[in-house]
């Protein structure tokens, strides 16, 4: 496996658990009630909810006709775990049962499910490749026994049958840079009855968090975040349905990809600092950690019991080192020169030069201060790599009123606005709670203002 690669699969792995349980990893708490949350793919005919049964992936590549392309399939299955106490010749489920001082929960578990598909980029350019995935239904039973030898009870996972498929497809893309638009679709085809069945028994027959891993040999992928200027026109002509494909692996390389069901930027990765997965969405290791320690050892027992993983992050938090504790606090990976020196950055008034009132900022030729509208662009230029907030998706292309130019302690200028079509925008002016944007985040509206 390449170096680019398994830099891609630590962050595909991240994406695979996130949300899987969090803090404080008890079944018995709250917000560990409803799961499986991100890149659910339910089977077509479960319509309680409303989830979907496919996603699709839309991406661009340079690459000639005798490229290969690998293309992985990774999600989640989920697999029922119920604990039975042994009664007479039979058993019965219970919610809990305590064996040997040990502690055992009825709580669904996962498996994880991968699939590998290897083609030449001419096939595909020919005809659709299909690969089906399937998963038959499965039981174990664990028996349980007591301290006297007389089995006091046993656990019983059952996996549901499982269908799907894996679809690849290619086209040329017409113009002088033979680009290729490479299609992946992930559809559930199980097969399924109920429609309105309760959402726990339709997810044992679901994909959870799906995602593709995208690898070409003799070619590139192109960044859909930031394309070069020739190849614009083109990314915004893909259209991905419920994933996000980002360039992934090592910086600068652009031979793998992640398609993930939650939105990253170019080149993810796991903080150096993080020692192991927390599965908590942009986690703060530190304050998860140190949470985790304050745990009482009755909480801490039922977490242990409630998932094999949970107990791994139990005892990894509890055998932290102190220096590898303090690691976590952060660390500085980039340093430059600050700008400013000589002034007090938490006393802007003490700049007489600095008046976020009447500042302004040049933006393609234009003269942006208080009271210019724009139309925002989030993400845009070099802004790109700081950015990956899903509420960007709503702000794009709307118009906006300019309130304050503001210049950080770095000597970085930030426009803080309002949206024109905010019925709140009076309410957040007076209280000064505003937008920011870098300023090759926002276009110049002609008079100022958009009309109608």
């Amino acid at each position: 496996m390449s170096a680019s690669m398994e830099i891609a699969r630590r962050v595909a792995d991240a994406v695979l658990y996130e949300g899987y349980l969090l803090y404080p990893y008890r079944a018995s708490a709250t917000k560990n009630q409803a799961r499986w949350q991100f890149g659910v793919l339910v089977p077509h005919a479960y319509t309680a909810t409303a989830e979907h049964a496919a996603c699709r992936t839309e991406c661009l590549l340079e690459a000639s006709e005798d490229a290969v392309l690998r293309i992985g399939l990774r999600f989640l299955q989920v697999r029922s775990r119920t604990v039975e106490r042994a009664e007479g010749a039979g058993h019965r489920p219970v919610p809990a049962l305590e064996v040997a001082g040990e502690t055992y929960l009825t709580f669904d578990e996962s498996v994880e499910r991968e699939h590998d598909m290897v083609v030449p980029l001419a096939e595909v350019l020919a005809s659709e490749r299909i690969h089906e995935v399937r998963h038959d239904a499965a039981r174990t039973v664990e028996r349980l026994p007591a301290p006297p030898g007389a089995p006091a009870g046993r656990i019983v996972r059952e996996d549901r049958r499982l269908d799907a498929v894996l679809a690849v497809r290619a086209e040329r893309i017409d113009g002088p840079y033979g680009l290729v638009k490479l299609r992946v679709r992930v559809e559930n085809t199980t097969e399924w009855a109920d429609p309105d069945a309760p959402r726990d028994e339709a997810l044992r027959c679901s994909l959870i968090a799906a995602h593709t891993l995208l690898a070409v040999e003799g070619g590139a992928f192109v960044s859909l975040l930031d394309p070069p200027a020739w190849a614009a026109t083109a990314a915004r002509s893909c259209q991905n349905v419920r994933t996000w494909p980002v360039l992934a692996g090592e910086e600068g390389r652009r031979d793998v990809m992640l398609s993930a069901p939650i939105i990253l930027y170019d080149y993810p990765s796991i903080a150096q600092e993080s020692p192991g997965e927390l599965f908590d969405s942009t986690e703060i290791d530190e304050l998860l950690s140190l949470r985790t320690l304050t745990l009482t050892e009755e909480e801490k027992r039922e977490a242990r019991a409630t998932d094999p993983r949970a107990a791994e992050i139990i005892d990894r938090v509890g055998d932290l080192p102190p220096e590898v504790l303090e690691r976590l606090h952060g660390g500085v990976h980039h340093l430059r020169p600050a700008a400013r020196e000589s002034l007090p950055w938490w006393d802007p008034g003490a700049d007489t030069a600095v008046s976020p009132g009447t500042d302004s900022v040049v933006v393609d030729g234009v003269t942006l201060s208080r009271g210019s509208g724009v139309r925002l662009l989030p993400g845009r230029g070099t802004s790109r790599a700081r950015r990956a907030d899903a509420h960007d998706m709503f702000l794009a292309g709307r118009s906006a009123t300019v309130e304050a130019v503001f210049l950080d302690v770095d000597g970085v200028r930030h426009l803080a606005v309002t949206l024109d079509d905010d019925p709140g925008a009076d309410l957040q002016r007076e209280q000064g709670r505003f937008l920011y944007f870098s300023p090759d985040e926002v276009e110049p509206l002609a008079g100022g203002k958009e009309d109608g």
